[in-house]
């Protein structure tokens, strides 16, 4: 198989995967209360594989939460998953994360991103726009747990952190770069 061929197909793969996430006909209240269900799970799961995690969210202006990202690759990746953005506790609205990737990669994996939004400053950026691209809009602050488990909330003083959760628990090598969030009208 020629290069272009192969290239074809893997992209062809990915944006298959990609649609298979949206549904044109579903009842936007059966939506949000799934996206809303889905992100109440991501949160337990991230406060109980993290310690100091509901210290560090209960620290946030806001949160974006987008559980469940699928990503898959086969030279040529993409990612897409839908999440809420929560204010004071409550759902202030719904969002998507895409992504796209080239490389010598192939594979398939699900994980849990969270953005934190530790000023109002940073809130209102993300939500002034029609979309919101990490690396481009605003840079993204990762902290990680340190040998005991926990999160590092002393260093909590960057505008935005970022936190993704796989299967093994906290990524520490994550990147968000060139993710793109768009506000969904549900």
């Amino acid at each position: 198989m020629e290069r272009r061929e192969l290239f074809a197909a893997a992209a062809a793969a990915v944006l298959a995967m990609l649609g298979a996430c949206a549904s044109p006909d579903a009842n936007p209240t059966l939506e949000r209360n799934e996206i809303d269900s889905a992100v109440d799970l991501a949160l337990a799961r991230l406060y109980a594989s993290a310690d100091g995690s509901r210290e560090l969210v209960s620290k946030a202006k806001g949160l974006l939460v987008v559980p469940d990202v699928l990503s898959a690759a086969l030279v040529v990746g993409g990612s897409h998953g839908r999440g809420a953005l929560r204010t004071g506790g409550r759902t202030a609205g719904y969002y998507s994360a895409s992504g796209a990737s080239i490389g010598l990669v192939a594979g398939a994996q699900s994980k849990d991103l969270f953005l934190l939004f530790m000023t109002e400053e940073a809130l209102d950026r993300f939500r002034s726009g029609s979309g919101w691209t990490v690396g481009v809009d605003a840079s993204v602050a990762f902290i990680h747990a340190g040998a005991s488990g926990r999160l590092d909330t002393e260093s909590a003083h960057h505008q935005v952190i970022g936190l993704v959760l796989s299967n093994g628990g906290l990524i520490a090598e994550a990147s968000f770069e060139g993710t793109k969030f768009s506000r969904l009208e549900l």
